[in-house]
């Protein structure tokens, strides 16, 4: 496993990072969770991702769980807020100060650690003034409950201010974490340029595009049984999107580069987001152990120029680029 620093700090994590957004407390009994992330540990991931929304808090216990007994400085454990939580009351959403301050000792507790590595604001909140929420971020972080922060599908503009406010205020704003794909390239054309002037690193979600970029959704055909595209509470209504004949057919155009290369299609997509300099680290979820030991061999995995043109070649003009749609949709909160 290869590590990289997060944005301009001297934080390294695992260039693979162990996710439990759709699986744990949810799609996967606790048993077979803790054995994906007990399969992550072997595989040398030591940076976990997770956020108190996530089957309404359950997946940060199951995941604390799992943990137990590693030694802690040897982990790099992420989680975040905004999403509603709790009983879903008026203040149990956003970034307000209040709901800041009550849903990182909540985390704590769930995930049994004083402290995250990078607490992170799920999205932006246009409800509540940037000033109070990079306010609150900083008490966390000056008590010690977090060492930094980082928001997840901010733009541009977005970044670039909370940034500065973080700054001003003695903290480091060091990631962002967006959706980030070979079909899914809406960060590129502004949001990665101004990361990586401000030093601030990708931690990207999705980067096997909800399982299109394994192969196994096939053009013409009903989608597998068993696969996230029949989960209605697994992702079935991000993954239509991708779900259309000519995408399906495009993405087949992958499996001989993947082959030659002696890559599955899902390490091959995985390499790919890596090969961007502004990416910390992919962030993949399994439902199985053997899925994060083959897709953690991506990492170290480098494509070269020509393979970059290949796959762009193939995919041709598929790929979502509008920088309009970083925030994802049906995601905003009034």
């Amino acid at each position: 496993m290869e590590h990289r620093h997060l944005g301009r700090s001297g934080l390294k994590i695992s260039e693979i990072i162990y996710g439990n957004w759709l699986t744990h407390a949810s799609q996967v009994e606790d048993e077979r969770a803790t054995a994906c992330v007990r399969a992550a540990l072997d595989a040398g991931i030591s940076t976990f991702d997770t956020a108190d929304t996530y089957a309404n808090t359950a997946a940060e216990v199951v995941l604390g769980d799992a943990l137990q007994g590693e030694r802690r400085e040897s982990l790099e454990i992420f989680t975040k807020v905004y999403f509603p939580t709790g009983p879903k009351g008026h203040n149990d959403t956003g970034l307000s100060r209040k709901h800041i301050r009550e849903s990182i000792d909540g985390s704590l507790r769930r995930l049994k650690t004083d402290y995250v590595d990078l607490y992170q604001a799920h999205r932006y909140d246009y409800a509540t003034p940037l000033e109070e929420t990079m306010q609150a971020f900083a008490d966390v972080v000056h008590a010690g409950k977090a060492l930094y922060i980082g928001v997840s599908e901010w733009n541009a503009d977005q970044i670039r201010a909370g940034h500065q406010l973080a700054r001003d205020l003695g903290i480091q704003l060091v990631s962002n974490q967006p959706q980030y794909s070979m079909l899914w390239r809406v960060i590129e054309e502004r949001v990665v340029p101004t990361s990586q002037e401000l030093g601030v690193s990708q931690i990207v979600w999705s980067p096997v595009a909800q399982g299109i970029l394994t192969g196994k959704y096939q053009p013409g055909a009903e989608p597998p049984e068993g696969s996230r595209a029949r989960d209605e509470k697994g992702g079935a209504d991000m993954i239509k999107r991708f779900l259309e004949d000519r995408t399906l057919q495009a993405v087949q155009g992958l499996r001989p580069i993947a082959e030659e290369l002696g890559l599955t299609m899902a390490q091959l997509a995985v390499a790919w987001v890596l090969a961007n300099d502004n990416v910390a680290g992919a962030i993949i979820g399994a439902s199985r152990p053997e899925q994060v030991t083959e897709n953690v061999k991506a990492s170290g995995v480098r494509l070269e120029a020509d393979v970059m043109t290949r796959i762009d070649e193939v995919l041709g003009d598929i790929p979502e680029t509008d920088p309009a749609k970083t925030v994802s949709p049906a995601q905003r909160m009034s």
